[in-house]
């Protein structure tokens, strides 16, 4: 398997080293899923604009979607980051664990949301429309839809960079789940 080493500062370039310097001075270190997009001279910057943009969506909201589609993606850098995250944004441990597995079954309005990104994610874009009806009798509208898609590419785009690059996770390692499909899929 090609080995990918997690960029370290000096082996980026300067706007590269400019986003990593930002980042420390954030969040208080770089992770390494961040650093591997240094490999190239844009995508670090490019994912950040995507990541950070402005959204109909929570925090807490953003959470639960990377959550599910972490899951789906089978991406255990992002599921142990987002359950860091998750926490912080106020989510318990069983709840995390429920929201991995594409239900919320603790509020109404989130579980409309997780069964909708998780139909998103596992139909390829497809949901049912039992799923879409639910989502929008839960409150959100159709502008919300094209929020929950543009976090779950953000969401994909994350975890497709860690299952070709499988550079360690920095979080606490989250939990396994033995499956997931308890929305019949």
């Amino acid at each position: 398997m090609t080995q990918f080493n997690v960029p370290t500062r000096d082996q980026v370039s300067a706007s590269n080293q400019a986003i990593f310097d930002n980042l420390k001075s954030a969040i208080g270190f770089v992770p390494n899923l961040y650093a591997t997009f240094a490999y190239s001279e844009n995508a670090l910057g490019n994912y950040l604009q995507l990541q950070n943009g402005k959204t109909s969506l929570s925090k807490k909201e953003k959470e639960l979607v990377n959550l599910v589609v972490s899951q789906e993606n089978g991406c255990r850098y992002c599921q142990s980051a987002h359950t860091v995250l998750g926490k912080m944004n106020g989510f318990t441990d069983d709840q995390i664990l429920e929201i991995r597995s594409g239900s919320a079954s603790f509020d109404p309005k989130l579980d409309a949301l997780a069964r909708l990104t998780y139909e998103i994610t596992a139909l390829r874009g497809n949901p049912s429309e039992k799923a879409l009806e639910q989502f929008f009798a839960a409150g959100y509208t159709k502008g919300s839809v094209v929020d929950v898609v543009i976090a779950i590419a953000d969401k994909v785009v994350m975890n497709y960079l860690h299952n070709i690059t499988q550079v360690p996770i920095d979080f606490p390692v989250a939990v396994e789940l033995e499956t997931i499909n308890k929305n019949g899929f």
